[in-house]
């Protein structure tokens, strides 16, 4: 055994959370003893599972929190329950390294105490939380600069950072003052062997010709809203042979549902909600283009979607808006909108310019494949991501990483 650590994500169960999950049964091949901590949730109620080697506990959780006092609530409830666990398999089970996936960032609060015997902390950077908070609510507020706070006192408390992207490896050496020997890229990736298209089923289509994918969380940045205006604009324009799908759950589900009623557009809109994941292949593989309208800002421009790479390994076209990490992800699977007024009426002209080419949207579908195939499948984040943990276990004696003293199982 090379050593043993301890996971702690708050945002989803594991191994709902892909990331999560390819990086905890990469690190259990590589020889780790591997515990994740995450929060309990629908379909995924156990408190304690043991599923293809890893060890996996999941805490109690309120409902998602709704405004900036709900999200107090909702991460001093998950605080308070991941130092509990945490204590308790320190106990039991013993770790060397605690990886902490934000959002929040306030999981360093819970290694904190480990680092005084020795036990090293890696931030895995999944979301710029100031950012996000900006995103969602708009205001440089007490929360806003609380959110700044948090995030630096994580850098400050991280031996070692994980980013998903460039963007944010720039944001780790620059706003984080992190050496750069201690930031690794490790990006969000498919499996290309087992997320591939199956055959279509017309059926999935709700009697139109074409249908527009999506796939994500249901909230306010992710721009479900453009998207509703997008379908009302091509049933404006009397286009009514494209109906949109979007799978996925999350607290703004219910007043978009609300919305399709509003805007007269039932005939033309689906929300799933979650879904097994056999169906959502099904669902995508029918769909004739997939869409990304998550809302123009800072936080989207900058974030890798890991639904981009997951339209690519199905072969599908997209479009979405014009975002640096959206742009360097997709490439020329992609067509991207300027995100600077008429959002929906661009999105719309997209969509449509590639439904109306259908030699294009094979084209473009071929090369998406081909780019998570050679470049972007999580095979090819697995070397970085096993660097990370070198470099964090070599810190644990001054030495080497091969070379650190590790405690048997």
């Amino acid at each position: 055994m090379r050593g043993k650590v301890l996971i702690i994500v708050e945002n989803l169960p594991v191994p709902r959370d892909i990331r999560v999950w390819s990086e905890a049964r990469s690190l259990r091949a590589a020889g780790y003893q591997v515990t994740v901590l995450c929060p309990k949730g629908k379909g995924y109620e156990a408190t304690y599972e043991f599923i293809n080697g890893v060890h996996i506990y999941r805490h109690p959780m309120p409902k998602e929190g709704h405004g900036a006092l709900g999200h107090v609530v909702e991460y001093g409830c998950a605080l308070f329950w991941e130092t509990l666990y945490t204590l308790w398999i320190y106990l039991r089970r013993g770790f060397h390294v605690v990886q902490g996936c934000n959002p929040p960032d306030n999981i360093f609060l819970v290694a904190l105490p480990f680092k005084l015997f020795g036990v090293k902390y890696i931030f895995d950077h999944h979301d710029v939380c100031p950012e996000l908070y900006l995103s969602k609510y708009g205001r440089d507020d007490l929360f806003y600069k609380v959110q700044r706070w948090l995030e630096r006192a994580t850098f400050r408390s991280s031996d070692v950072v994980i980013s998903t992207n460039n963007t944010y490896r720039n944001l780790a050496l620059t706003r984080g003052d992190i050496p750069e020997g201690d930031v690794f890229v490790v990006r969000n990736g498919p499996d290309p062997t087992v997320f591939k298209a199956v055959a279509a089923n017309p059926a999935l289509k709700h009697g139109k010709q074409f249908l527009v994918g999506y796939v994500g969380n249901m909230d306010s940045q992710e721009g479900l809203d453009i998207l509703l205006d997008v379908a009302l604009e091509l049933k404006r324009r009397g286009r009514v042979d494209v109906h949109f799908t979007c799978i996925g759950g999350g607290p703004g589900l219910a007043d978009l549902r609300k919305m399709v009623k509003e805007k007269d557009l039932a005939d033309t809109v689906n929300f799933t909600g979650r879904i097994p994941d056999a169906e959502l292949l099904d669902i995508l593989s029918a769909a004739d283009v997939c869409v990304n309208p998550d809302r123009p800002c800072t936080m989207n421009s900058m974030s890798t979607m890991i639904k981009i790479m997951e339209y690519m390994a199905l072969g599908k076209p997209i479009v979405q808006f014009d975002g640096v990490e959206g742009k360097f992800s997709a490439q020329d699977a992609s067509l991207y909108c300027p995100g600077e007024s008429s959002l929906a009426a661009n999105f719309a002209e997209q969509i449509l310019w590639l439904l109306d080419h259908p030699e294009e949207r094979t084209r473009m579908g071929a090369f998406g494949r081909r780019r998570v195939e050679t470049e972007l499948a999580w095979e090819y984040s697995v070397p970085n991501l096993l660097a990370a943990y070198e470099r964090a276990f070599g810190k644990m004696r001054g030495r080497p990483a091969a070379q650190t003293d590790i405690a048997p199982s």
